[in-house]
């Protein structure tokens, strides 16, 4: 099996064809960084093919699922942060 068919997901995150990510986004220490980065690839995405909320918070939940038990607790919680400021810049938490 080549290593392109073993990394699929990696591809998603770096190469996606709905949103267009800022480099290392995932990796930023900043919940806040990282939904407002999120926030703006889409909206500015016109490959998206629901909203703009939905298409950030997919991406957001399939890079925290990918890296499954592999992702450090540390990194969790900050992404985890991240949904929860990603709803408020979306005005769908109160």
């Amino acid at each position: 099996m080549t290593a392109h068919k073993r990394r699929w997901s990696a591809d998603i995150t770096t190469r996606s064809n709905a949103l267009d990510l800022e480099k290392a986004v995932f990796k930023q220490g900043d919940p806040r960084r990282i939904a407002r980065s999120l926030k703006r690839s889409a909206e500015h995405s016109r490959l998206r093919k629901s909203s703009p909320y939905r298409s950030a918070m997919s991406m957001l939940t399939f890079y925290i699922n990918r890296a499954g038990r592999n992702l450090p607790a540390e990194r969790r919680r900050t992404l985890e942060a991240a949904k929860h400021s990603l709803r408020r810049l979306f005005y769908r938490e109160g």
